[in-house]
């Protein structure tokens, strides 16, 4: 069947139609994404405005004309920690539905992780022994760890690319002392959260998700997208160590020219950066493999398991 996964999250809105059934690998056949960052839409109450409500409704729409024109089947709408914080999420929610007909499955920050987890598993397989999964999103910082398709311990951070850009890194570039200042509040947020996981011994492999990781990659080497999913791509800690301060140095603009670096994700590549630096270091990790699969694989391979016991 052909299905669709509708991810609104805290930079973009995302529809991913795939070709897929019980025990096969789902086939990407279409992507529509709009840039919405409903994580910077929030007003100085935590709500999402008229304006933010008004836009996110008419980019769900987009992606339903989107899914209707792939021969969808059946679309699976969920929503992450921009709508999950936002003061007035169910009255949010209540207006996507009555003018869209979807209702927004919102996701708590413990099950973004437990499902991108089930997407690496899934990708990287049983052979890959204890996973250690690392995923960077607009709104927060996921960590799941573990040797099942469930993990042993999983966690969810507000340390989103996006939320801590425009939080803490208001210049352009950045005063060095606002950098040295979410530098220090990452390391803290993160180094609360270790000793859970470092109980569990040492993983076997530790793999990165998301687009903040992906253009971390790629800046550091890795093999463009254009060559496909099934190449090998990684990202060493001390590949990133040196690029920490050339792209707090760079504007906006700058960033936006380094390969593989679009100019929507270029201003929050440096927030990014520092989570990804911090949670290499203080979980003890060397490198990533990055994984193609992430939340929205890890959504459609939930409802194929779903389908199986039916």
């Amino acid at each position: 069947m052909r299905l669709g996964v509708l991810d609104v999250g805290s930079n973009t809105v995302h529809l991913l139609v795939v070709d897929a059934h019980p025990g096969a690998c789902p086939l990407p056949a279409h992507s529509h994404k709009a840039e919405l960052r409903l994580a910077q839409l929030l007003d100085d109450d935590g709500a999402i405005g008229p304006h933010g409500v008004d836009r996110l409704i008419s980019v769900i729409q987009e992606a339903l004309q989107a899914a209707e024109d792939k021969g969808v089947e059946e679309v699976l709408p969920f929503a992450t920690s921009a709508v999950r914080e936002a003061r007035n999420a169910d009255d949010v929610l209540e207006r996507v539905r009555a003018e869209t007909g979807v209702e927004l499955q919102v996701l708590t920050g413990s099950e973004e992780a437990r499902l991108t987890f089930l997407a690496a598993r899934r990708w990287f397989g049983w052979s890959s022994g204890k996973l250690l999964v690392l995923d960077i999103g607009g709104g927060s910082l996921e960590v799941a760890y573990g040797i099942d398709e469930e993990p042993d311990a999983a966690a969810s951070l507000p340390l989103g690319a996006g939320r801590l850009t425009a939080g803490w890194l208001p210049g352009d570039p950045p005063v060095a002392d606002d950098v040295r200042a979410l530098r220090r509040h990452v390391r803290t947020e993160i180094a609360r959260t270790v000793g859970e996981f470092s109980r569990l011994g040492t993983p076997d492999h530790v793999v990165a998700t998301s687009k903040t990781f992906k253009q971390l990659a790629r800046i550091a080497g890795a093999a463009r997208s254009a060559e496909g999913l099934y190449v090998q791509r990684e990202l060493k800690r001390a590949s990133l160590e040196s690029w920490v301060p050339r792209l707090a140095a760079m504007t906006e603009q700058e960033r936006a020219e380094l390969p593989g670096v679009s100019e929507g994700r270029a201003g929050q590549l440096l927030a990014g950066a520092l989570v990804a630096e911090a949670a290499m270091d203080l979980f003890g990790v060397e490198r990533v493999e990055i994984c193609p699969w992430a939340l929205r694989e890890g959504v459609i391979l939930r409802r194929l398991d779903h389908m199986d016991t039916e």
